[in-house]
């Protein structure tokens, strides 16, 4: 059997050093650019593979990085992945995606095959229904990094990048608020998720700076998905008098929502203004399209994947832990 061509074949057969072969294969702006070219053409030429197998053992070190979601469908979700995987890639790392699909016990096999495999580091958004951070300790105790982002544990002393989830919120109830609207409702998330706490404080905060009460039949707790906006959205419509205006906590659950008031016949805005958070590409196509708040879900994806290899490439180093906050922008279109 004919073995896989390697980085000194390609060397050999260009003239080059093996060395700047690997750098040309990595992007690395030494290398010319006709250089790299070159190398890349002749590599695909002879369907070469990186051998990260080999890697890892010459380096003594795992080139794998393991990557927790609730959701993979979900735009957001995808959107981070595309930014981790941008950073670990040009590194040299790889990465392995596992979905928990907001179930707490799917989390806590991912964490525990991720430690079996010897993963470098963890990279991780926790589920709405994870209310202990118990399982991510053995991972942690083996002296491996581990990044959250967007839904954190916040009892650990990790890294963590996500967005002003308070200001957000807060910005997007203001403008409603701005526009005429009075009697606005929350459909928020999990309440053991810091980023559906945040929210509803930062829904909180903007009634309050307008002398708006707080009505408390107003908020529906319920989750993160479509199903929860459907919900929330059929409680709210039963009320004596229903909202003029709901926030929602994602765009998942503002597109729920959506549903809700198209079956019971009536229209955004005109009837009921809907304003989401997230900025899925599926916001700017729904009729109306939906005004909500940008996450910058690729940047967050960078960020964290950053802050991990620089960790894991330190691990000798006492490790700082970093807290990123990364701003929202609000995205006004035509449902409110």
């Amino acid at each position: 059997m004919k073995n896989s061509p390697t980085i000194k074949d390609i060397a050999a057969k260009l003239n080059l050093h093996y060395t700047t072969v690997s750098r040309a294969l990595r992007d690395h702006p030494d290398v010319k650019e006709e250089t790299r070219r070159q190398v890349k053409e002749l590599a695909r030429q002879m369907n070469y593979q990186p051998n990260y197998l080999a890697r890892s053992l010459k380096r003594q070190k795992s080139n794998s990085i393991g990557v927790i979601v609730p959701e993979i469908r979900h735009h957001f979700f995808s959107a981070v992945i595309s930014g981790i995987e941008a950073v670990a890639s040009e590194a040299g790392y790889v990465i392995l995606v596992a979905q928990s699909n907001e179930r707490v016990e799917r989390e806590i096999i991912n964490t525990n095959v991720f430690i079996a495999n010897h993963v470098a580091g963890l990279i991780v958004s926790i589920s709405q229904s994870t209310h202990s951070s118990d399982h991510f300790k053995p991972f942690l105790e083996r002296g491996k990094p581990l990044v959250f982002f967007d839904r954190v544990c916040e009892d650990l002393a990790t890294s963590a990048v996500v967005v002003n989830d308070y200001e957000g919120a807060f910005n997007a109830t203001e403008f409603l608020i701005r526009k005429g609207y009075r009697n606005i409702a929350h459909l928020a998330g999990s309440k053991n998720l810091p980023i559906s706490n945040n929210r509803f404080q930062g829904y909180r905060d903007a009634l309050k700076k307008y002398g708006i009460a707080l009505n408390k039949q107003f908020v529906y707790w319920g989750g993160l998905q479509e199903e929860n906006g459907k919900l929330g959205m059929e409680k709210l419509l039963r009320l004596k008098k229903p909202p003029e205006a709901v926030f929602a906590v994602n765009d998942p659950v503002a597109i729920g929502a959506y549903e809700t008031i198209n079956k019971h016949h009536l229209k955004i805005p005109d009837d009921i203004a809907v304003v989401g958070f997230s900025d899925n590409p599926i916001s700017a196509v729904v009729s109306p399209p939906l005004t909500t708040v940008h996450q910058p879900a690729y940047e967050m994806g960078r960020r964290a994947c950053e802050i991990l290899l620089q960790q894991i490439e330190n691990s000798e180093s006492p490790r700082s832990h970093k807290k990123i906050m990364l701003p929202t922008q609000l995205i006004i279109r035509d449902s409110a």
